[in-house]
Order: structure tokens, then sequence, then C-alpha cells
């Protein structure tokens, strides 16, 4: 095999940067990604082994049963590993019937198999955390869920937004509305007020979510009562459309005696790196009245109830048939940035000119020339085959050095191979010719 180098200029790296969109519909309940129905194939009605708006990881079990022993073109693949002392363990344990990783160590001897379920999915959540969500006094966490007890301060009930707190803070330099706690305008405090906290999965928008793209809409029999947008590409979603009385902001008095324009409605923010929408707006939408907080009465539509039911353990209150008017669509773009490198392999004059094929060599001669226990040495003697065809019958054309190029193999520096082109016809080179193959690699 003989290795050659790339020169400086055989390697150019690009960055091929995509903004492919995204769209969530929630009615009821069920959320709908891309306007995909439900799929089902020949062995189960659910093509993809998913659900609710979700995406399945590198897409495995694709029309496949989701029982286990019903058949070998049917039977579902899963991850399994061998318990053994260095500890490793699936977080999704489907042997035994346990459910998480907190009896692994009783539950299962050295030796055994332990596997798990695929398809691994991911889909967008919704969690709403009503006024005063910091407070974790019994019985909204009782403290003897916790091993010690509640000593000092009890532990946050919301660990998710606790977790996104410095974040939010870290953004203020963007606008004021990322701040925790604020003055500006009336004020706020993000710990005790009402939160509506969207999380997106970064499977469906790539490196980040791209500004100026997010849209949340809000629809009431088909109406539309508000739509939020990032107008000023700097987080804060701006209501820019809905009824009269969802548009109107007040005016503040500037010390001249005029007012100011009115103020935009912000109802909340989006975190385009780490992909969460977190709502705050609390005026009402429209007139119209629904149960959107389990366990709590009716009330106008607010953007800290938007997308009531979205994969967030409990659906809002099915009972009210009003709820079943409402309908939720979230809208953006995301960013995906691919690292391409183009290679450029030169096959030159006079090189490239032997190959590994054992047919390359003539047969009948003796591979080596001398072999013992200590040492060998081929046959200096052998010749190389000749492969030039002759237009006449009977007549042997005269020896050309010529190969047939078929793959080519990328190495790093370490001659780690890396990755195999192979061409679909194999390429006849003399050693007189020369060619160029130009490979692209996605990272």
């Amino acid at each position: 095999m003989s290795l050659r180098k790339f020169g400086p200029d055989d390697i150019i790296l690009n960055t091929m940067r995509t903004y492919p969109p995204v769209k969530f519909f929630i009615y009821s309940g069920s959320i709908y990604y891309n306007s995909l129905p439900n799929r089902s194939g020949t062995v189960s009605d659910n093509l993809l082994s998913v659900t609710g708006g979700a995406l399945s990881l590198y897409e495995y079990n694709v029309d496949r049963a989701s029982d286990r022993g019903t058949g070998y073109n049917s039977d579902p693949i899963y991850p399994f590993i061998v318990k053994s002392s260095a500890g490793e363990y699936i977080h999704t344990i489907q042997s035994g019937g346990i459910s998480s990783d907190k009896d692994y160590a009783l539950a299962f001897d050295a030796g055994d198999v332990i596997d798990g379920i695929y398809p691994l999915t991911a889909a967008i959540s919704r969690e709403y955390m009503a006024a005063n969500h910091s407070n974790c006094t019994p019985p909204c966490r009782p403290c003897n869920t916790w091993p010690t007890g509640c000593p000092g301060d009890p532990p946050p009930y919301n660990k998710h937004y606790y977790a996104l707190k410095n974040r939010l803070n870290h953004y203020a330099y963007l606008s004021e509305h990322f701040k925790v706690m604020s003055s500006y305008e009336d004020g706020w405090d993000k710990s005790v007020e009402p939160l509506n906290l969207i999380s997106i999965p970064s499977i469906f928008y790539g490196s980040r979510i791209r500004e100026g793209s997010v849209s949340l809409k809000w629809y009431v029999t088909g109406t539309l009562a508000g739509e939020l947008r990032d107008t000023k590409r700097n987080g804060e979603l701006i209501q820019v459309a809905g009824t009269t009385e969802a548009m109107v902001s007040r005016d503040i008095p500037n010390g001249t005696g005029l007012d100011r324009p009115p103020d935009p409605m912000v109802a909340g923010v989006v975190m385009y790196n780490e992909g969460f929408i977190l709502l705050t707006g609390s005026w009402d939408l429209c007139s119209d009245t629904m149960k959107l907080v389990p366990g709590a009465a009716a009330t106008n539509p607010a953007w800290v109830h938007f997308a009531a039911g979205a994969q967030e353990g409990t659906d809002a209150d099915p009972t009210a048939t009003s709820y079943l008017s409402a309908s939720f669509e979230i809208n953006f773009e995301g960013q995906n940035d691919t690292q391409t490198y183009t290679m450029f392999a030169k096959a030159k004059r006079g090189e490239v000119n032997y190959s590994n094929n054992p047919t390359f060599l003539q047969s009948g001669s003796s591979l080596f020339q001398v072999t013992s226990a200590h040492a060998y040495e081929e046959n200096t003697q052998r010749l190389i085959k000749n492969t030039v065809s002759s237009s006449y019958p009977g007549y042997a054309a005269p020896f050309k050095r010529q190969v047939f190029i078929s793959r080519v193999a990328i190495y790093d520096d370490s001659r780690n191979l890396i990755g195999v082109a192979t061409l679909a016809d194999p390429v006849l080179k003399q050693e007189d010719e020369e060619y160029t193959f130009k490979i692209k690699l996605d990272i």
C-alpha cells in the first residue's frame, strides 16, 4: 500500500449553514410535528414507534412489533450490556421489570445480561409553574421525601427553572426581560410569578434557534387570539397580533407633559442557544373563558397558559369542553452548521502504479526467494502480469504498467483509517497518466 500526504492546497474546510423550518401544532394535549401524520407499516401500526410529535433517534425499530418474540423480522432491536465489576448500566432498563437504576446493584448478578429499550425519542414539553412556585413548604414538596428532611432552606421545587436562573441573568445584556428580578417598568420577580416553560430538544433545531424566526400563535375556535414574535432578534417575544384589548399597552408620562408611544407587549423570552421559551405574559387575550390549569377555575386565555397539555404529565382539564376550542402553534427555524472537508487525492505520473490485488502479479512464480525459521526474502524475479488488451487474437500487446483504482482510503496523522471513498467503476490508470480524485467528507 502506497501512502501519499495531502499538500497544503489539497484540503479545503468549509462550513455549510442551513436553516430547517420547524412547526409544532398542539391541540387537546396532542402534538404534531411539521404536520406529519401517524404512519403505519406492515407489522406495526406506528411505523417509527413514536407518538406525540416526537422524533426517533437514528430511527431504530422501523416497522417492527412493540413486543418481543414475534418472529425474526419483527423483533425490535434493543441495547444490552453484561453486568461486570466496572459498574456500567443502562438508564432505560427493561430486564426484570426494573424501571430505573436504583435497584441495579441488587437486581442483577455479575454476568447477567441487562437490556434496554429502543427507540430513543425526544419531544417538546411544557411546564406550568403557578404563582409562588418557589415556596417549597409541604405539601409542595414534603420534607419526608428527602433523606435528611428540610434543614435550613427547603430544596427548590421547579428544578428546571432554578437551573436556568443564572443563564437568564446572563442574557440580561440582550434585554431587561431576561432578568429574574428587575425594577424595570412595574418590576417583577420570576421566582414568585406564574411561569410557562417550553423545552425544545436540540435534535429539532441543531446548533441553535435562528434569531427572528420564532412565532407563537394562540387560536380560539380557529380564530387567531394572539401571536408572539421575536421581532427585535434579542430574545424578546413581543405580541404582534391579537384582539384589541390584548394589543393595548399603557402610556407612561416622560416628564415633558407628553405621553411616549405605548411600550411593546413583551410576553416572555426565548433562549436561542439552549432551546427554552419562558412565557410570563398574564394579560387576557380574549374574553372567552376556559379551564387551562387542572383543578383551577376557568380563566381567560393568557400567554402564561400557552400550549396547555403539551407533554406536561397532566392535561389541562379534559372535562372542560371550552378547553377544546384552544389550539396552539409554534414556528421557528433551526440552525445547523456542518463542517465539510473537500480533499483532492492526486495520483501523479509515475506514482500509484502498484496493486495489492494478488492477481496483479503473474502466477506460477514462487512468492519467497529464501524462507526459514529466522528470515524470509521475497522473490525479486516475480513478474507483473500484462493486463494490456490486444485487438488481435492470439497476440500479446506490449507490456505497460497500469492499475485499476477502485477506492481511496483516508488516514489521519497517526495512520488511523477515518474513511474510504469507493468509486462506482474502477478507473484505469497508466504510468504516464495523472488523476485527481475530489472527496467530500461531512463532519
